[in-house]
């Protein structure tokens, strides 16, 4: 495999997924999604709540089956898996979820919680292995052989998250998705435990699909992004692209409400209101190539239009 070839390790093919489909209160939560993630990269998935961001990563892990599509793991159609197929994909890929304190089990000491993956697939052979492979991954996640023996609750939220990080870590997985893992911490924090996750990445050569809602955030952290609203995928680029030459109106906007630290500029800067009309005006869209590797989800004139107003 050569640098200009990288692998597709994740492939969602035209992903539908409707909440109560059929009925007057039916949500597409995930509406003819499709794009890739290269092994080793770091792809962001950046929208508003509700935006359908955490369904696509719980619905990769099948933890929710999608109405309509594929999703492709290494190879593998994800939604055929069953048994020891089904498990042995769960090993290659983790998540680490956005309140650390809710997805730990608060009655477990953080051995436990951490070895828990090593004991379902058996990865350790006697009591001491098992303790060692604990206490490598809390050094890994910067925590000492003393918080073993603790509770959850004991810790603050940052190290819980740690612990979070080092759960996911336990069964030596090739993907993580990380649904918005910083957004229930201090903004102090918060850099902190995406270094992290950006020093393990090189280390363990992780591929990560990395959610949330702050850009900015994202920007710093992945290689490529994805922007969402109302179950869509509008645009797709490098985060440099995405970041700096926004395309679709939607992605603008969000851009635009990034504060920044410059008081003045802050006070005469504009936020752009993004006009929901366009995704129910019933126009066919599909994604459009309008840079290299830059998609946007447009009719072909509004995409020649967002390609004019670049230049």
């Amino acid at each position: 495999m050569t640098e200009e070839t990288p692998k597709k390790l994740v492939e969602l093919n035209d992903l539908q997924l409707y909440f109560n489909k059929g009925k007057a209160n039916e949500v597409r939560a995930i509406d003819h999604v499709s794009f890739d993630i290269y092994e080793g990269e770091v792809f962001g998935l950046v929208g508003e709540s509700g935006s359908g961001k955490t369904t696509i990563g719980r619905t990769i892990l099948k933890l929710y089956e999608p109405n309509d599509g594929t999703i492709t793991f290494d190879g593998e159609d994800v939604t055929k898996l069953k048994g020891k197929q089904l498990s042995n994909f769960r090993k290659d890929a983790q998540m680490i979820f956005q309140d650390p304190q809710a997805s730990l089990n608060g009655r477990m000491k953080v051995r436990d919680i951490i070895a828990e993956g090593i004991d379902i697939n058996h990865l350790a052979k006697s009591k001491s292995e098992r303790n060692a492979k604990v206490q490598d991954l809390l050094d890994l996640v910067g925590l000492n052989k003393d918080h073993a023996t603790r509770y959850p609750h004991e810790f603050s939220g940052g190290q819980r998250q740690r612990i979070g990080i080092a759960r996911a870590l336990a069964v030596d997985p090739k993907f993580i998705i990380a649904d918005e893992p910083i957004s229930a911490l201090d903004v102090s924090i918060q850099a902190q435990v995406v270094n992290l996750m950006k020093e393990l990445q090189k280390r363990h050569s992780l591929t990560y699909l990395f959610i949330a809602h702050d850009l900015s955030m994202v920007k710093y952290i992945s290689d490529r992004i994805g922007v969402m609203h109302w179950g869509k995928l509008l645009e797709i680029g490098t985060s440099d692209a995405v970041y700096n030459h926004p395309l679709h109106p939607y992605t603008k906007s969000l851009l635009s409400a990034i504060p920044v630290p410059d008081p003045e500029a802050e006070s005469l800067r504009q936020h752009i209101d993004y006009d929901t009309t366009i995704e129910t005006d019933g126009k066919e869209r599909s994604m459009i190539e309008v840079n290299p590797g830059h998609f946007v989800l447009a009719t072909p004139e509004e995409a020649e239009l967002y390609k004019q107003q670049q230049k």
